[in-house]
């Protein structure tokens, strides 16, 4: 059994290789629409219409995205590109644009907003972000426009075929929880009672996606945050290591994010929940970093300070110049080379990846 699952790991991991070099090719349309809730991760521009300092609309970001800062905080595409990519819709535009409306929202809208996460105080000291609440809040708007637009039986087929993914709960730590000195949520809760909150709140808020009429939502878990450039850089670990105390509270929120998607199934027997095994893909990586063609994993493309994590990417700054070799490309993102495994493994990917079913499976379900 050991043996079989080691070629299956291969036989993935060579097809993840050949489309992220365009030799498989992704056309065909599997749902109508994308709704994307969450943070930086999926954001592609909503925080450059807001008054906060978490934007990326400057370069170097996007120098491998026809070299045109987007307000995506990579180097080039974002993870929503890739899975829209694969999914054969358009990348959903951000919902703050004011040119996203008419039929530039059929095929989906993007809400995501970087700095924002599940609790509402999370990342307060960037400025002005999206937390879930406005998101959803913000969705319901979009609801609104789509009322003038087509009938009810048309609306709800459209919301009911759509795929939701939601990236979100990175900010609750690195931007909340990890930040005495600006929070008090470390004092006010030990880490399995932030985890509960994170997840009795997100529960609430999935809910009310699936009382607005969406039925297809994937949620990825948090990623292996204690080996992002910013939290080496803070020198809690070994030079080399990860920070093992914040990988464990991660441990926690994706133990209790997983049993909720399961109950959240049993409740709703009409509708499809997801959990992507983010900790396990990016752990994948970082194990096994040749095998993804990557050689830099434990320091930032582009910063400044230890593992060009203490200060992330500057206006101008010359990033590194072999990119495609890099996991990272700022103190806190991956690059789209980074991100594309993740994408291809949540769309493609087998159980221990994303669970119940992965992405594909839910479009056709």
């Amino acid at each position: 059994m050991k043996g079989k699952s080691i070629l299956n790991n291969m036989v993935l991991l060579v097809l993840v290789l050949l489309c992220f070099n365009g030799i498989v090719h992704v056309n065909s349309q599997k749902v109508p629409a994308m709704f994307v809730f969450g943070d930086s991760i999926v954001e592609v521009g909503n925080n450059n219409f807001l008054n906060t300092l978490a934007k990326a609309n400057y370069y170097p970001y996007g120098i491998d995205y026809n070299r045109v800062a987007t307000g995506r905080f990579s180097n080039g595409r974002s993870l929503i590109d890739f899975i829209a990519n694969m999914l054969g819709v358009s990348s959903p535009p951000p919902y703050l644009d004011p040119s996203t409306t008419g039929s530039k929202i059929l095929n989906g809208v993007n809400y995501a907003s970087a700095s924002g996460g599940i609790l509402d105080e999370s990342g307060r000291h960037y400025g002005d972000r999206l937390s879930m609440g406005r998101q959803i809040q913000n969705f319901q708007n979009t609801l609104n426009q789509y009322k003038t637009m087509m009938n009810p039986t048309e609306l709800n087929q459209l919301l009911a075929k759509s795929m939701v993914i939601v990236v979100t709960g990175n900010n609750d730590y690195i931007n909340n929880y990890l930040l005495p000195g600006l929070y008090a949520s470390s004092s006010n809760y030990t880490a399995p009672e932030f985890a509960n909150l994170m997840i009795n709140n997100l529960a609430r808020q999935m809910l009310a996606l699936y009382s607005l009429g969406l039925r297809k939502i994937f949620i990825a878990g948090v990623g292996p945050l204690g080996c992002i450039p910013n939290q080496r850089a803070t020198g809690l670990a070994p030079i080399g290591r990860c920070v093992d105390s914040v990988n464990q509270m991660i441990g926690l929120y994706n133990t209790r994010l997983r049993s909720t998607v399961e109950q959240l199934n049993l409740d709703h027997p009409a509708a499809i929940f997801a959990y992507g095994n983010t900790y396990r893909v990016f752990g994948d990586i970082l194990n096994n970093p040749a095998a993804y063609s990557f050689n830099v994993i434990d320091r930032a493309c582009c910063g400044f300070g230890r593992n060009r994590g203490q200060i992330s990417c500057l206006p101008l700054q010359l990033p590194c110049l072999s990119r495609k070799q890099y996991l990272f490309w700022d103190a806190f993102h991956p690059t789209e080379s980074g991100v594309y495994v993740f994408a291809w493994r949540a769309v493609n990917g087998p159980q221990d990846d994303v669970y119940p079913m992965n992405i594909q499976q839910m479009s056709v379900a």
